[in-house]
């Protein structure tokens, strides 16, 4: 199996070649680094497209606002490409979710939990944190819909797929408790089942 090819973009060396070197070993990649976004750019030239890219979002270069990111993404032929950042406000994420980024990761996230988003993001998804999403949910949910923030809390549980011993256990409530949540939720959206609810929650929430 062909190696992936990785690159890491981080203004900061510790952090850069921390990340780079748990990645070579833990995914077995090729891996190689930049420090700005001009080192970066110059590195596809020279090696062409990488399978991903991770990009910290606030490096030389990075400025002004998010046009880098548009010409990095172009030149990666649209590849993926991740944003790290240690506190990333959601308007800017979104911005760059509009613009074509395939993730976003926390620094205060675990290395495990980095190397899971990025086979998420290899196979073919959006990756964003949990804390992100949570952050994420649009006012219309509980505006129009009128569900309560717990309600949101397990209708975010339904569109990712979990089952109601998994979402009473992520939420620290009886599995008696979240079914009545279900039902509850469903009333109020006006549909028929748990599915049709992560359906319908899909349109507000970010997954």
């Amino acid at each position: 199996m062909q190696k992936k090819k990785i690159a890491v973009a981080d203004d900061h060396c510790l952090v850069r070649e921390v990340m780079a070197n748990y990645l070579a070993v833990h995914m077995a990649a090729d891996v190689v680094q930049a420090g700005s976004v001009e080192e970066l750019e110059a590195l596809i030239e020279a090696e062409g497209p990488f399978d991903i890219i991770l990009l910290d979002l606030i490096m030389p270069g990075m400025n002004p606002g998010l046009e880098a990111l548009s010409r990095i993404l172009e030149r990666n032929q649209h590849k993926p490409v991740m944003l790290f950042s240690g506190n990333a406000p959601p308007s800017v994420i979104h911005e760059a979710l509009d613009r074509g980024i395939s993730g976003y990761v926390e620094k205060s996230q675990s290395a495990r939990s980095l190397i899971n988003a990025i086979n998420f993001v290899l196979a073919g998804e959006i990756y964003l944190p949990m804390s992100f999403r949570m952050n994420s949910v649009r006012p219309a949910l509980a505006d129009e819909k009128g569900l309560t923030p717990k309600e949101i809390d397990v209708l975010r549980c339904l569109t990712n797929g979990l089952m109601n011993k998994e979402i009473a256990q992520n939420l620290g409530v009886s599995e008696v408790t979240i079914k009545m949540h279900v039902r509850s939720i469903c009333a109020k959206l006006n549909v028929k089942n748990r599915t049709q609810a992560a359906m319908l929650g899909s349109q507000f929430i970010l997954v």
